[in-house]
């Protein structure tokens, strides 16, 4: 269960492995650039107002997404509260940063949700509709940024294996869309979804006692998610899903724009739907990043695909304020919130569809 999940001790361990990483990943950016001093220098001439226009970008982990989740959960919940939801798109992004794969977010998701008296299974779709949107954002913003010309000059700058950053983004896109149709199936078709996910469960339980033994309550939480997932295939459902997509851009706005933020608090000019396209790119690869929040991996794969327009000397400042939006001003204001949780004691999920939540 979540609350068991998220343990004192878990976080603990969660915020010291991104950080010791983190700190690798940038002492290799201290070496990539070669110039200690330059950036000492450069720390007296920052463009400050631009890094308090990155503070409000990482404030979008919390209202983009609390946004986001509170128009899917109106749709499978008469009156979900807008704080909480708030509170919970929030959560997720910081328990994803501190979870290897992002692994911790839905789970979070779901037991701040269910703090505020939603229930497992609902929970449980919101959130999935919330990851639907995701996908159909970029499956459906990348394409169009193609057609109206961004990232052309990408084609121009080789990145790796003889590709250029063009040709990544493109292949990061396919993956988007094709993610997006299968997706959408889960919609459209619900009850083939919920036959599949009954034969797993049954194959799971001639495997295993302890799921054998929870295969009663297992199969509640499938039948109210797949009634969940029913109110989606329709007119109000799916005119919330289109603003769930269409909330996704603010959802994700550190994100996507954290990269530009960066370079214009350094004082450095570029062109702003390409820096776009190349932090969607490396959005797309983080996903996959095996240690809790991309640490290390997010250093060194940022410097490396941001070279063509960070200059080297610059990669190590460049990197940390790209990251204070991206991730580390959230995990601080998200450890003050488990703490307070902590302290006011840890709420257990409750019963109702509790085994729904374990397979989540």
């Amino acid at each position: 269960m979540a609350a068991k999940l998220f343990t004192p001790q878990l976080i603990k361990r969660g915020l010291e492995v991104f950080f010791l990483i983190s700190l690798a990943g940038f002492v290799f950016t201290f070496i990539y650039g070669k110039n200690p001093q330059a950036v000492l220098d450069k720390v007296l001439h920052l463009h400050w107002e631009w890094l308090l226009v990155g503070l409000v970008l990482a404030s979008m982990d919390w209202i983009g997404g609390g946004l986001r989740l509170w128009v899917v959960a109106r749709v499978v919940h008469p009156r979900p509260p807008i704080g909480g939801m708030i509170l919970a798109g929030g959560m997720s992004a910081w328990a994803a940063y501190l979870t290897p794969l992002q692994s911790g977010a839905a789970p979070m998701m779901i037991y701040t949700m269910r703090r505020f008296g939603i229930p497992v299974p609902v929970a449980l779709t919101s959130t999935l509709m919330t990851f639907i949107a995701t996908i159909a954002f970029f499956g459906l913003a990348g394409p169009l940024a193609i057609v109206f010309g961004g990232g052309k000059s990408l084609g121009s700058k080789d990145a790796v294996l003889g590709l250029s950053l063009y040709d990544l983004y493109l292949g990061t896109l396919g993956v988007f869309v094709v993610l997006g149709v299968v997706l959408i199936a889960v919609i459209i078709f619900p009850k083939h979804m919920s036959a599949a996910v009954h034969k797993l469960a049954d194959w799971a339980g001639r495997r295993s006692t302890r799921i054998a033994g929870r295969l009663e309550g297992l199969r509640n939480g499938i039948d109210q998610a797949h009634e969940s997932v029913l109110a989606f295939n329709t007119p109000r459902g799916w005119l919330a899903l289109f603003w769930a997509i269409i909330l996704s851009g603010p959802s994700h706005a550190n994100k996507l724009l954290a990269g530009y933020v960066a370079m214009r608090t350094l004082g450095i000019h570029a062109n702003f739907v390409d820096i776009l396209l190349l932090q969607t790119l490396i959005t797309f690869l983080l996903y996959f990043a095996p240690t809790p929040g991309a640490s290390g991996i997010a250093e060194v794969l940022s410097a490396l695909i941001m070279a063509a327009y960070v200059p080297k000397a610059l990669t190590p400042l460049y990197i940390l304020i790209w990251r204070l939006i991206l991730s580390y001003f959230t995990i601080g204001f998200g450890f003050m919130v488990f703490t307070s949780w902590v302290r006011k004691g840890l709420k257990g999920i409750s019963t109702e569809g509790e085994e729904g939540l374990d397979t989540a």
